[in-house]
């Protein structure tokens, strides 16, 4: 059987949750059977399930898995899938192809991997040696953003060489080497099944993936990206992928999480990012590196050549959004980017504001005495499950005269939009700023070429 594009890990709490969804995966997609996922199950009976259409492994702990043994009970555990007669066979890198599993090699395939350390990129040397096998697959950490990039060059090699590879990085910062496998001559990916859990971390759902298109990409796919931390939540590539993919643009959109100024502007290049979405930490410090004018919040160029045009399209949608609501005092809270675009637009519209934060509150009764008719919430409280309200008392000194309210943090049910729902305000929630702000930045995405220098 050749290998699909998609291998999907069974993480599910209970084997028949994870033979349920298995044979419902379409033939893009293969799922690996982690034996140590499911130890008080007949390792045979579990490839039975599901009709020999599986990878089997066996993880040790040191490379993230769960299997409590010696090494002898791992593979004797390994072997009794493989003489159920599994399409696929994951043995580590290392070790000698046992008797057995060359005597089933008419029958099945061997996926040969290994899982090295953090700091450790040993990829060159490894394709220079291959064990015996059909595909390979390595895996390493990534602890910048940029780190990504490391796997492309080995990727191509493998491609252009007829040998089937897959490298890519765990952790958050390594989703685009996982989602750019395609694009850089990578043969599969791994993906976690859309009903349980990630099986490493980094790991993105298998409709996620095939919604964004990663399994559609060539190497003059153009990239775009939402770029800070975290960024994994973010609702920009749904957006932006659906339009690119309406509109027959080449591009692709994904969450890069990443918070150090120099990081990201060494990934802009060594990822050949094409377009742009900042935010925090980066919605600061990333425009002033480049020396370019702030506050910002998109950059795109047309090619790999042309110099970076920039926007901010959070302006425009609270421009969009004040023009709808009743003039007079208002409260920001925060200090932050967003918090400065909102404090430039109400200057520009010469709206009288009062700006909250933590280092600079004013107390209730000033709040109370400067009686605001709206308030506008720009930190970052309520990106987080459980995060508190800002500035409790400065808003319920407000209260008697506030008649709306804007949220710029797009995450349903915050604090902050349950309190200003529960006061019966005009709420502009962060959902309808999103849009807008994102409909502006696919407008200059789309002035992107399609195709670029591979």
């Amino acid at each position: 059987m050749a290998l699909p594009f998609f291998i999907v890990t069974l993480t599910h709490p209970t084997w028949e949750a994870a033979a349920a969804y298995a044979r419902a995966l379409p033939e893009d997609a293969l799922p690996e059977l982690r034996l140590d996922l499911f130890p008080e199950h007949d390792a045979a009976r579990l490839v039975r399930d599901l009709n020999g259409r599986c990878l089997v492994s066996c993880r040790r702990a040191s490379e993230h898995g769960r299997f409590e043994g010696d090494e002898g009970s791992r593979l004797t555990r390994l072997r009794q899938a493989a003489d159920a007669g599994p399409s696929w066979v994951d043995l580590e890198w290392e070790l000698e192809l046992p008797h057995w599993l060359m005597s089933l090699r008419h029958d099945m395939k061997v996926l040969r991997s290994v899982h090295v350390k953090p700091d450790v990129f040993d990829l060159d040397g490894r394709m220079e040696s291959l064990p015996e096998g059909d595909a390979f697959k390595w895996v390493g950490h990534a602890g910048r953003l940029s780190d990504n990039a490391r796997v492309r060059a080995p990727l191509h090699h493998a491609k252009e060489t007829g040998v089937c590879l897959s490298a890519f990085l765990m952790g958050p910062r390594g989703v685009a080497s996982r989602c750019l496998q395609r694009a850089w001559g990578g043969a599969f990916t791994y993906a976690a099944p859309d009903d349980g859990v990630a099986a490493a971390p980094g790991q993105v759902r298998f409709s996620t993936m095939k919604k964004w298109g990663c399994q559609l990409i060539t190497e003059r796919t153009g990239l775009c990206a939402v770029m800070g931390e975290p960024v994994l939540h973010s609702r920009g590539p749904a957006f932006h992928n659906q339009r690119f993919q309406q509109a027959e643009k080449d591009l692709i959109y994904l969450p890069l999480e990443c918070s150090d100024v120099k990081d990201a502007a060494e990934a802009l290049d060594s990822l050949k990012i094409l377009g742009l979405s900042i935010t925090a930490p980066l919605k600061e410090s990333l425009p002033l590196f480049l020396q370019l004018k702030g506050p910002l919040n998109t950059l795109w160029r047309r090619s790999l050549e042309a110099p970076w045009q920039s926007a901010n399209t959070d302006a425009e949608a609270l421009w969009v959004a004040l023009e709808q609501l009743p003039p007079g005092p208002i409260l920001v809270l925060g200090n932050g980017g967003v918090a400065e675009t909102t404090r430039l637009m109400l200057e520009q519209d010469s709206r009288p504001f009062m700006q909250l934060s933590r280092n600079d509150a004013p107390r209730p009764e000033a709040v109370e005495a400067f009686a605001p008719i709206g308030v506008i919430q720009a930190t970052s409280l309520g990106m987080k499950a459980g995060d508190p309200m800002p500035f409790p008392e400065q808003l319920e000194a407000a209260k008697p005269t506030l008649r709306w309210a804007v949220e710029w943090v797009y995450k349903e049910h915050t604090a902050f939009s349950k309190w200003a729902n529960e006061g019966g305000l005009d709420l502009v929630e962060g959902a309808a700023l999103f849009e807008s702000q994102a409909r502006g930045q696919s407008q200059r995405f789309m002035e992107i070429e399609s195709r670029v220098e591979s």
